[in-house]
């Protein structure tokens, strides 16, 4: 009988403790570094796939290649930008003032830049490659909106400002 009572501790400790990471509360420090952590892939790849569509927009490839390549690369930063959203709503919710409000604007943020992603990728592959030179006003076309969706998406922190976070933001090594 001795035997079953801790066989049945571990068996509980087994079960509430992922039930007790996926509680969504975290205090500022640990809420900070899980979203650092999330981002900093994320913002690697991004820079990258920017850096590269820089260098697709000045190359010269025929539109068929150009088309493609941009394609590839839009679907890369949503794709690189759901799984940072989808890392960061696993992070939870910070244990702050607002702390719900401050999650769901980072995920909002998130949800937009892949979206802003995903609508250039739509909106290059709509694109037919004749004439060559309607089909590079057509990228840029794509391209500009894809900087203003973007930037429609960026963090609105008015009124959602945290001491506590903004600390762990600035201090964590995973933030920097």
């Amino acid at each position: 009988m001795r035997a079953v009572r801790p066989i049945s501790l571990a068996l509980a400790l087994v079960l509430v403790m992922p039930l007790a990471a996926c509680s969504g509360q975290h205090g500022p420090q640990a809420w900070a570094a899980l979203v650092c952590t999330a981002l900093s892939p994320w913002r690697s790849e991004i820079d990258s796939l920017s850096s590269r569509t820089q260098q697709q927009m000045t190359a010269e490839t025929s539109p068929s290649q150009a088309k493609e390549n941009l394609s590839r690369l839009f679907g890369g930063a949503a794709t690189a930008s759901e799984k940072a959203r989808s890392d960061v709503q696993r992070a939870g919710v910070p244990d702050v003032d607002d702390g719900p409000a401050i999650a769901e604007g980072f995920l909002g943020s998130l949800a937009g830049i892949r979206d802003a992603y995903d609508h250039a990728r739509t909106g290059i592959e709509s694109l037919a490659t004749r004439p060559t030179a309607t089909f590079y006003d057509q990228v840029g076309k794509v391209v500009d909106q894809l900087t203003a969706d973007y930037e429609k998406s960026s963090l609105d922190i008015t009124g959602l400002e945290s001491v506590e976070l903004r600390e762990a933001f600035d201090e964590l090594p995973e933030c920097q």
